[in-house]
């Protein structure tokens, strides 16, 4: 398998988060329920990153896969 994530969209995904709860941010790109893990990584060295939201709010998952800042945008997309 390649150790390159999927780019899944060269744009964040904004989502409106609930305090407190828990999300799994696909990691490798390949999800069908982006930008959440559905478990496509099994059999690759990637994992869901968890991310609690701290508070009700809207924020910016990536989607490029390539953000330092992983589950959420840092602009890199930009530069893809």
């Amino acid at each position: 398998m390649s150790d390159t994530p999927v780019v899944a969209q060269k744009s964040p995904f904004p989502v409106e988060v609930t305090e407190g709860k828990t999300y799994f941010w696909c990691s490798c790109g390949k999800s069908s329920k982006q930008p959440f893990c559905d478990g496509s990584h099994k059999g690759s060295d990637f994992a869901p990153v968890k991310f609690t939201a701290p508070a009700d709010k809207k924020v910016f998952f990536c989607g490029c896969k390539a953000s330092a800042k992983s589950p959420l945008c840092d602009g890199s997309h930009s530069k893809l």
